[in-house]
């Protein structure tokens, strides 16, 4: 698993093995994708109460293994799985990044909306020192 984030720079993850250990065992759902010699191409995470959300924690797929379909068929596989729930949603890098473009031509190959074109906002806490100088909290 480290491997799998650590292929694509994801170093909050990566930085404290076992922060991503336990991310991972308190999921409510981890699903893989692997090789026919069992070598790991994705992974994907959900965090739910398995009524009325369903919120896509992590889709992680190795960079060698994009474009072949493997975050397809996970991100498939969890719809299917969470479809009676009334919110199935995820966050991803904004669309002006070179990520967050590929990633919001993804999601929307599947069918997901912004929030905007559902109506709808998400909002965030700022958690690390950059983001409450960006909104200038910073306390002294």
């Amino acid at each position: 698993m480290l491997s799998l984030y650590d292929s694509v720079g994801w170093d909050g993850y990566t930085s404290d093995v076992d922060r991503l250990c336990r991310g991972l065992v308190n999921s409510h759902l981890v699903i893989t994708a692997r090789d026919a010699a069992g070598m790991l191409l994705g992974l994907a995470r959900t965090v739910s109460d398995d009524e009325h959300i369903c919120y896509v924690q992590d889709v992680v797929v190795n960079p060698a293994h994009h474009r072949q379909g493997v975050g397809r068929a996970l991100v498939e596989h969890l719809m299917q799985r969470y479809a009676h729930c009334r919110f199935f949603l995820l966050s991803t890098d904004h669309e002006s990044s070179a990520e967050g473009k590929r990633n919001h031509a993804f999601y929307r190959s599947l069918g997901f909306l912004s929030y905007e074109e559902k109506n709808m906002a998400g909002f965030g806490l700022p958690r690390n020192r950059q983001d409450r100088l960006d909104r200038g909290t910073e306390r002294h």
